[in-house]
């Protein structure tokens, strides 16, 4: 073997274990962007805690009176809230799970029309309802008629309370990189996600409503007279002493 062989063999022994190393390095590297990203961040609370729409069940449940066909007039108007939100939000049918084997078989009965009747006055047809049962369980314990519907809903797509790192000490790097740790905006956005009246308003907005053509014109006019639109508030205020039994 001549000198420029042994050259050009330790010289590609030389490039694949440098490539061999990139190749480790660049696992390594992979991993760490993987741990960082679980670690702290994304910065953005909207891309660490997005709100997502899903169609979920909301449920109801109705406990059963001693006897008799109506409800109490909390659980009446219970059901006649929900019966609204169904025909505001609801999709598919509307179930209403009924306790089997419970002692009181007969006020069950009377519940469920006591439910028919409530319905009705939220303005859902009784023939809407349909009627399934499930097992009781514990005899002991309280077997509620549960209502249901499938609705679009917003919320988080993951629970809240994850702590991926440490926020001691243990982790120096990420104790001094001034990130925000992974929880931070969860608790907020799962409850912005539980407060939205309709849940398509976090998609697109609504449209805009008529405008107010009197008050549009007279604005055009006080500008034409070279005076200024703007609304002026006159309201006298009261001092807070006034309010509470005046001052000595």
């Amino acid at each position: 073997m001549t000198v420029s062989s042994r050259i050009d063999l330790t010289g590609s022994r030389l490039i694949v274990a440098v490539l061999a190393l990139g190749a480790v390095l660049g696992g390594c590297a992979k991993r760490s962007v993987e741990a960082d990203t679980l670690a702290f961040g994304p910065e953005d609370v909207r891309e660490r805690h997005p709100i997502v729409l899903r169609d979920a069940p909301r449920s109801l449940d109705v406990f059963v009176g001693r006897s008799g066909s109506t409800l109490d007039a909390r659980q009446a108007e219970d059901v006649a809230s929900f019966a609204r939100e169904f025909r505001r939000s609801g999709k598919g049918g509307l179930v209403a799970e009924v306790p089997t084997g419970a002692r009181r078989d007969h006020a069950t009965q009377g519940t469920l029309h006591g439910i028919r009747t409530a319905l009705s006055r939220g303005g859902v047809s009784p023939s809407i309802l349909s009627v399934r049962s499930y097992p009781v369980q514990d005899p002991g314990l309280a077997s509620p008629i549960r209502l249901t519907f499938a609705s679009l809903q917003a919320s988080v797509p993951h629970a809240c309370g994850q702590w991926p790192t440490d926020l001691g000490t243990s982790d120096f790097r990420f104790s001094t990189s001034n990130a925000p740790y992974w929880n931070l905006g969860c608790s907020s956005q799962a409850t912005l996600a539980a407060q939205v009246a309709d849940p398509i308003d976090l998609v697109r907005s609504r449209d805009e409503g008529r405008p107010d053509m009197v008050k549009r014109m007279g604005a055009i006019a006080k500008i034409r007279e070279g005076r200024d639109p703007s609304t002026q508030y006159r309201q006298a205020t009261p001092q807070i002493n006034a309010s509470v039994g005046g001052s000595n």
